[in-house]
């Protein structure tokens, strides 16, 4: 026997005897090495708006400041009517529009790059495809709508931002955004602004689509399939970026006024490594509220970005804050209610994580679109057919109205008509 085959014999004896010995278990008290308490879920009054009726829906959450307050609509909802607009959800596009309304007509995009006007009778009055004469690729899906002042504004995920004629679907002008457009564009006064995924953003002229001017911030590969919109008052722009930062700038010459950076994500998901800001900007006052998609949501000062509070919640859609509260459905699929003046969680309501189907595969995770308060209660449009109405103040379920096919959009309230697209190209409007 060899020096070294002597060597290795010895060693595996001693691993072996190490391995019968017993383990040695310390005494004491075993504390986790963070702290844990137990959320109970509390109740209290939500100091928002009367209800209002609002004639229009311009942009995500109602308008360019993507902040509406308490639109009027009724109890009891049930179907009035059920419109196609064209392509739905399939395997290879996705709906990422939500409806907007402006002069009694519902303004669509599909799956498909189609931009389809619909009367708020549920007929069609026209109906525009925005897919490139020689596109890049066969099938782009994603893109945001907006009206304003007779015109649509369409961005699409060909890499274009298009503007239409709103009575006739007419092509004024279009303007190649050298990477897909799928955010929702903004048009406040004489200018549209857009942020496209190559974190470029764009301010063009409203008339012209001429470039007023441009900013762009750090590119980065993991995004957000989506992508969040300008929030725009006369006075201030704050725009998005995919890397997680934030930057606002005055309107006109596009002069930095600051910038902030929202980043980190919730512990132990693998969605905390990105910081694409997934909830489009939200001006209340002198606040901005913006999220990410891993896990944090901030209150800005508007003026100079200084930080107010932040929560760890993720968002895929802009929060809608509401006198004391703050509403979102986070990155754990809660409907969670924050408090407006520190950020912390005042209750917490459980949504379906997985659609209840008949395959015997695994169940698809259930995609939630919201919230938005309208007729005094929060309302939730779900992917799994339900449309769920929530009491603001507790977060008890009041009611559910079955949404054909599942919902592919956040709802929107006009008229007293609540209008939201489902997952096979149809509008629906409930009363």
């Amino acid at each position: 026997m060899t020096t070294k085959t002597i060597l290795v014999a010895g060693l595996l004896a001693a691993l072996t005897a190490g391995c019968g010995e017993k383990d040695v278990i310390l005494p004491g008290e075993r504390v986790d090495i963070r702290e844990v308490e137990a959320f109970v879920n509390q109740a209290g009054p939500v100091n928002f708006a009367a209800p209002r009726v609002n004639a229009d829906w311009t942009h995500r959450n109602g308008g360019p400041d993507h902040q509406i307050s308490n639109p009027a609509l009724g109890a009891n909802l049930s179907l009035v009517f059920a419109a196609d607009i064209g392509a739905g959800d399939s395997r290879r596009a996705r709906i990422t529009a939500e409806p907007v309304v402006a002069g009694n007509v519902i303004y669509t995009l599909d799956a498909a790059a189609n931009v389809v006007a619909t009367s708020t009778s549920g007929a069609a009055i026209w109906a525009t495809n925005l897919k490139p004469r020689r596109p890049r690729t066969t099938l782009m899906s994603g893109g945001g709508v907006s009206v304003s002042a007779g015109k649509v504004f369409a961005t699409t995920g060909y890499g274009e931002l298009t503007v239409l004629d709103a009575a006739t679907g007419r092509e004024i002008w279009t303007q190649d955004l050298d990477a897909p457009g799928t955010s929702a564009p903004t048009v406040r006064g004489d200018l549209v602004y857009v942020v496209a995924r190559n974190s470029a953003a764009w301010a063009l002229d409203v008339a012209t689509g001429r470039i007023q001017w441009q900013l762009s911030a750090t590119p980065t590969v993991a995004n957000f399939g989506g992508g969040a919109g300008v929030a725009a008052t006369s006075d201030i722009a704050v725009f998005p970026f995919p890397s997680g930062e934030v930057i606002a700038t005055f309107p006109q010459g596009g002069i930095q006024r600051w910038t902030a950076v929202i980043s980190g994500g919730r512990l132990g998901q693998a969605s905390a490594a990105i910081d694409d800001i997934s909830g489009d900007p939200v001006i209340v006052g002198d606040r901005v509220y913006v999220g990410n998609f891993g896990g944090q949501v901030a209150a800005l000062n508007l003026f100079d970005g200084e930080r107010i509070w932040t929560a760890p919640e993720g968002t895929l859609g802009p929060v809608w804050p509401a006198g004391n509260a703050v509403f979102l459905v986070n990155d754990l699929s809660e409907l969670v209610r924050l408090d407006a003046a520190t950020g912390a969680p005042v209750w917490r309501v459980q949504l379906p994580v997985a659609e209840d189907t008949k395959s015997r595969r695994q169940q698809p995770i259930a995609a939630h679109f919201g919230p938005i308060l309208a007729g005094g209660r929060l309302i939730v449009a779900s992917s799994d057919g339900n449309l769920r109405s929530y009491d603001p103040a507790s977060g008890v379920l009041i009611g559910a109205v079955q949404i054909p096919s599942g919902a592919a959009s956040s709802p929107v309230v006009a008229g007293g008509i609540l209008y939201v697209i489902s997952k096979s190209g149809q509008l629906l409007a409930f009363r």
